[in-house]
């Protein structure tokens, strides 16, 4: 059951500079809510508001931008006064492993932290966090399993750290809403790779894939494979488990239907008739290569350890409590594609 909009709804929404940030904004102002979004710099409003309005937005009366910082505690309660929702986006995502696991550790889990603690003070109702996936599908053996929001990822484990902060962030959230004698309600989404239009220069690292693979940059796939998301329907899932009653204190595993692999989305792209389908390549990795390759090229480490594994994900517990509906691949692929060569980013 949802609760019915309320055009006085004011929302929270951190992080407002990034991929899902935008698109989540675009979609609760469209529907009517009052909107209140954390950037670490006003800086970047400017860039916000261009996204905003390459996402249809035309008038901005209903939205509000507030200079914060996960790492700090300066505005956090400023932030959330007056909010009946916080949606908690915002978390570091880096292109390469740091040196030091704490540089991504510390904010994601402090971070949550310090935005849980907030709206507790606050009187907020309920936060929807956005974790990940790689909270959930990293210590299992994917052989005959079926990834749900039952499992975890151990963080004791060999795992890299972007996939330690995200299941270090989310159990001390869920910690704090047990331990904590609070009425606060948290929701947990936890998508796979968030694919989709980007609106503007800032997007996922996720769709850097796609980039590479239309620039030419990459010259072969590796066989690895992943589950697919769209960032809109990340955006919509955010706001059906905001509002509905059933969802509270509920994880939601977020995946298109189907798993893709690096030389499936290749192909794709390779079909679409545009001028960058004929640089996307046809050399696909023997996985003993990318093996071997990995002992002298450190960044592909990772991609050793995952290749020629395929992780069967379920996402019948978002569609069956919350109605949520995902694109396909084909679009979700396509249409990231679209958006890239609209807006030049392909170099």
């Amino acid at each position: 059951m949802m609760e019915s909009n309320n055009l006085n709804t004011r929302v929270l929404v951190t992080g407002g500079t990034g991929f899902l940030g935008v698109h989540t904004i675009v979609q609760l102002l469209q529907q009517g809510y009052k909107v209140k979004t954390t950037i670490r710099s006003l800086e970047r409003k400017t860039d916000v508001l261009e996204m905003l309005k390459n996402g249809g937005i035309t008038s901005f009366d209903n939205l509000e931008f507030i200079e914060a910082d996960l790492t700090k505690d300066a505005n956090w309660d400023e932030a959330v006064k007056d909010c009946k929702y916080v949606l908690h986006l915002a978390s570091p995502f880096p292109s390469d492993e740091p040196k030091d696991e704490d540089e991504l550790i510390i904010p994601a889990k402090e971070g949550t932290l310090r935005v849980l603690k907030a709206a507790q003070k606050a009187g907020v109702k309920r936060v929807v966090m956005t974790s990940s996936f790689a909270a959930i599908g990293y210590s299992i053996n994917p052989e005959n399993h079926i990834f749900s929001e039952q499992d975890w990822t151990d963080p004791n484990t060999n795992i890299g750290a972007y996939i330690k902060s995200k299941t270090l962030a989310e159990q001390a959230a869920w910690s704090f809403i047990k331990t904590e004698a609070n009425p606060l309600e948290l929701t947990v989404i936890n998508p796979v790779g968030i694919f989709g239009p980007i609106l503007g220069k800032d997007f996922s690292s996720s769709v850097q894939l796609i980039e590479q693979l239309m620039s030419g940059k990459m010259s072969a796939t590796p066989k690895v494979f992943f589950g697919i998301v769209d960032v809109r329907d990340v955006a919509d899932i955010h706001i059906k488990a905001m509002i509905s009653k059933e969802a509270k204190n509920q994880r939601f595993l977020t995946s298109s239907d189907e798993t893709t692999s690096l030389p499936e989305t290749a192909k794709i792209l390779r079909q679409q008739q545009n001028k960058y389908s004929k640089k996307v390549t046809k050399k696909v990795l023997p996985n003993w290569l990318v093996k071997i390759l990995s002992n002298f090229k450190p960044e592909l480490k990772s991609v050793a350890s995952q290749v020629g594994i395929i992780k069967t994900i379920s996402n019948e517990k978002a569609k069956k409590i919350l109605g949520w509906k995902p694109r396909n691949k084909e679009i979700i692929i396509t249409d990231t594609a679209n958006s890239l060569i609209k807006f030049s980013v392909i170099k």
